[in-house]
């Protein structure tokens, strides 16, 4: 497949267009024409790339990808070094962030909530089409010893708990991967029993206990693993690629 050719299939599917964004979505550094090989992973870290190459990929595939607003524009030092390994090696880079977090199936949001039996109804952002913060009810209601039990069971690490003291059962869940923890504000005034996202902030505590949301902080990373694996597993069912994800570790 034309290296083009396949960001036009991907920004057809993730509609890139439709939601402000951090960084730039689609190929982010150009590579050789022709992709039949795709690495998928979350971050475009240097060990993905040394994966890419000792596979001999054509095209990396993530949803961290670079160019990130407000970050230092010279090419140089780790970015560099990056972006070299991906020129020399003629491995196109393609990068979705929030299209990706959203998308109704294979998003980070979706293929999370599927993982932890929530049935996702609707977007926690009044209005807005494309929030990027959803809601859900859980198949079965529990308490939070097990809900806490159930995410650290699905993502192979014990997510971090903020027990605000109520002993009603879970059902209505807030939901965003990620870094997206000030949303917990969003959550609470939708009346969610409790709200889930990747990261915590000092000020997230209060937020918590101070609006009766229980916070469970699961993992930027451990979170974010599903959307891009989904993604890849698409092409290769659709159109004949040869997709591995790789997951390279990181705690945080």
């Amino acid at each position: 497949m034309n290296n083009l050719e396949l960001e036009a299939i991907l920004n057809a599917e993730l509609k890139p267009d439709q939601i402000k964004d951090y960084s730039p979505n689609g190929l982010q550094v150009e590579g050789r024409e022709q992709v039949q090989k795709v690495i998928t992973g979350v971050t475009a870290c240097q060990d993905l790339i040394d994966a890419a190459i000792e596979q001999n990929a054509d095209a990396i595939l993530v949803h961290h990808g670079y160019f990130w607003r407000g970050e230092p524009q010279q090419i140089r030092g780790m970015k560099y070094q990056r972006i070299k390994a991906l020129i020399e090696n003629g491995i196109n880079l393609y990068g979705y962030h929030l299209p990706l977090d959203i998308h109704p199936t294979m998003g980070n949001n979706a293929q999370l909530a599927k993982r932890l039996g929530i049935e996702l109804i609707g977007g926690l952002e009044p209005g807005n089409p494309v929030s990027i913060p959803v809601y859900g009810k859980l198949s079965t209601p529990m308490t939070l010893a097990q809900f806490e039990h159930q995410v650290a069971a699905v993502l192979g690490r014990a997510p971090l708990v903020i027990d605000v003291g109520h002993t009603r059962r879970i059902e209505m869940v807030g939901l965003c991967t990620g870094g997206a923890q000030d949303f917990i504000d969003l959550a609470a005034s939708q009346n969610m029993d409790a709200y889930l996202s990747g990261e915590v902030s000092e000020r997230t505590t209060f937020s918590a206990r101070e609006q009766g949301v229980h916070y469970i902080a699961a993992g930027h990373h451990a979170t974010e693993r599903y959307g891009v694996k989904a993604l890849g597993e698409w092409l290769a069912e659709q159109y004949g690629l040869t997709v591995d994800f790789i997951d390279i570790d990181n705690p945080v």
